[in-house]
Parts: C-alpha cells; structure tokens; sequence
C-alpha cells in the first residue's frame, strides 16, 4: 500500500560540477608544487682551458664611442664623421645584418649620441644598440 503525502517527492542529483573545479584546483597545485621541489644533481666540473689558442675569426660588429664633446671614436682611434658613414656604408654592403653598439662616456650628452645613432640609421643600418652598464650603487 501506497501512502501518499501532501509534501512534493525531491529526487536526489549528484552535481558534478563541483568537484570537477575541485579536481582542477588540485591538479594545478600539485603541478605548480612538483616543480618547485625538484632536486637538481650536478657534477662540479673544473675543465682545462686552452693557453695558445687564440680566436681567428672577430665578430662582424662596430663598437662606437661617443665622449664628451661628442667625438666618435671606433676601435679607440678617433674618426670624422666623413671618414666613419664611408666604414659604416663600406661594412654595411658586406654585411647587411651588421650590429652597430654606440656607447657614451660618463659626460656625454644625450644629444651627441642621439646624432651619432641617427647618423648610423642615415648610412642604412638598422641594427643598432645602445651600450649601457649599471652605475655602481644599483649593483646587489
């Protein structure tokens, strides 16, 4: 026999969705977890260093110094500005891909060697960077 009752008949779900965010969770914290415990084994290798052999070949690149009064200098010889767009052109037809690094000095302004890199983009080279180094308080 059947009783009936006044109160409607809940049928019971099982929400999956949940613990579908909880397995996800969980997987990304052991795999975040994983990596930060790994153990790195190395070997301390202290390898001989060659006393006679010298590199044959130079890198293909131009090292620029601007100093003070906004004189170039390349390879620490000082060059006119004629005599330096007829090497950046002449290295620059050999070599497309050339890098030029312009470095100022200490009291070099920042018009002198903003000329000096658009001088270098008016000979056609277009690799071209600025040298830098940290001052001596910033370093940890």
């Amino acid at each position: 026999m059947k009783i009936r009752t006044p109160i409607a008949e809940k049928k019971s779900r099982l929400e999956i969705i949940p613990l579908i965010d909880i397995m996800f969770f969980l997987l990304a914290s052991f795999m975040m977890i994983s990596l930060q415990v790994q153990i790195v084994r190395t070997l301390k290798a202290n390898l001989p260093t060659a006393t006679l052999a010298t590199s044959t070949k130079k890198p293909d690149m131009v090292n620029l110094n601007v100093n003070k009064d906004g004189q170039v200098s390349v390879d620490d010889k000082n060059i006119s500005f004629p005599a330096l767009f007829t090497l950046l052109t002449n290295r620059y037809s050999l070599n497309t891909n050339l890098p030029v690094y312009i470095t100022g000095a200490d009291d070099a302004t920042h018009g002198s060697v903003m000329f000096v890199l658009d001088f270098v983009k008016r000979a056609g080279i277009q690799n071209v960077a600025i040298s830098v180094k940290a001052a001596p308080d910033s370093i940890p």
